[in-house]
């Protein structure tokens, strides 16, 4: 499998690592992961894209690029300038703090996801959220790290998936606790 990940928080934030590793298991030993994330912080940004300016992209190692703008902007660079093919899946993130309800609508971890199913390819937008339990912890990301893989493959294994040419994409939100607090799956 040739995935494509990017985030919302910058090439050099903690839960680009964390989805690097989500995203190479879930390739497998002969699958390829792409790494196409903004050079900056770009939180907040929603589903912009630069048309305006050229967008500048440095090669940081192979397969791995930090372009200078939004997570939308990251998925279509690697789509069309970077890739010599077309990814099977995106994952976008794992974001800093939760994107549920009206974050929704900022969210460049979302925005990205969002570019890739327009693109008509499968997405999908994972964060963690922070809380009291989790925020201060030496790993905040553990429920993302440990649960990951697992609801990945779940989402791709039984969760609905159309073929259409705007495709569906998935948001999801990783608990402020423990990985061993995590109680199951929920979709809503």
């Amino acid at each position: 499998m040739r995935i494509l990940i990017t985030n919302d928080d910058g090439i050099t934030a903690p839960g680009l690592d964390v989805l690097q590793r989500i995203a190479a298991s879930i390739a497998g030993d002969r699958g390829e992961v792409w790494t196409v994330a903004p050079a900056f912080e770009q939180s907040g940004v929603g589903h912009c894209i630069s048309y305006a300016r050229p967008t500048m992209v440095q090669k940081m190692e192979e397969r791995r690029f930090a372009v200078e703008g939004s997570p939308a902007d990251c998925v279509l660079a690697g789509l069309y300038d970077l890739m010599p093919e077309r990814p099977d899946l995106v994952l976008s993130g794992v974001n800093r703090g939760n994107n549920a309800a009206e974050n929704v609508l900022y969210s460049g971890t979302v925005g990205g996801a969002m570019e890739a199913a327009l693109q008509g390819l499968p997405a999908i937008a994972l964060s963690q959220y922070y809380g009291p339990r989790n925020a201060r912890a030496e790993d905040p990301f553990e429920s993302a790290r440990l649960h990951g893989v697992q609801t990945v493959r779940r989402l791709l294994d039984r969760a609905a998936w159309d073929s259409a040419d705007y495709r569906l994409f998935y948001n999801v939100n990783f608990p402020p606790c423990s990985a061993a607090e995590v109680k199951g799956l929920k979709v809503t």
